[in-house]
């Protein structure tokens, strides 16, 4: 698994590189990669979503942008301090979504383990979920089993910065970072742990394709 990292894009400029390479793997003059970067504040509406779940575009001072995007689920957040993570996966030699979007999860889950938190799912939708809280959205898209899009863990993000959507779907708002959670995690760190789950999980998936 290739890894490129990028300290911060603008959400249109991600998904451009996204189906640039998404089209790279297809043509077959790119390795599978894992993309590590972040997001100045922005809204993104999946294909389940709806503009009415954005209740404000501006929120604790700071102007947050709105876009639609291809992604499977609802309205989510991005923004400084969360490490988003889109896996350009080659799925043909397990063409499944659901173990896909299981490996995602299982990446982050691991990776918090690693700095003492327990989580793990929750039967109130997809992502990584700590004591009923959501630290982790998953939203993916595929395209001739090739994969895009990702998960995107909170660390150290803004979390007033939810209360200007419906975050999944989820009146209540269920989110947390690890930062409340009393972690101080610099991002470097965290990249480290989290690209050594992502090798495990995924190159024995992609090595063979």
């Amino acid at each position: 698994m290739h890894v490129i990292f990028h300290k911060q894009q603008p959400y249109p400029e991600s998904v451009a590189e996204q189906e640039q390479m998404v089209a790279s793997v297809l043509a077959g003059s790119m390795p599978s990669s894992l993309i590590l970067t972040e997001h100045p504040p922005t809204y993104t509406i999946g294909t389940s979503g709806h503009s009415g779940d954005i209740l404000s575009r501006s929120v604790d001072g700071d102007s947050i942008a709105v876009y639609p995007t291809g992604r499977g689920g609802e309205v989510t957040y991005h923004g400084p301090g969360q490490l988003v993570c889109y896996v350009i996966a080659d799925l043909k030699r397990e063409p499944d979504l659901h173990r896909h979007i299981w490996r995602l999860e299982e990446m982050v889950i691991r990776t918090l383990a690693d700095f003492g938190v327990v989580a793990g799912r929750d039967s109130r939708g997809i992502g990584v979920w700590v004591d009923g809280l959501k630290i982790a959205a998953a939203g993916v898209r595929c395209r001739k089993w090739v994969t895009f899009h990702g998960i995107a863990l909170n660390n150290t993000p803004n979390l007033k910065h939810f209360s200007g959507i419906v975050p999944c779907g989820m009146q209540d708002q269920p989110v947390t970072s690890m930062q409340k959670l009393g972690l101080d995690i610099p991002r470097a760190r965290l990249e480290q742990v989290l690209i050594g789950h992502c090798h495990a999980l995924f190159d024995p998936l992609v090595a063979a394709v």
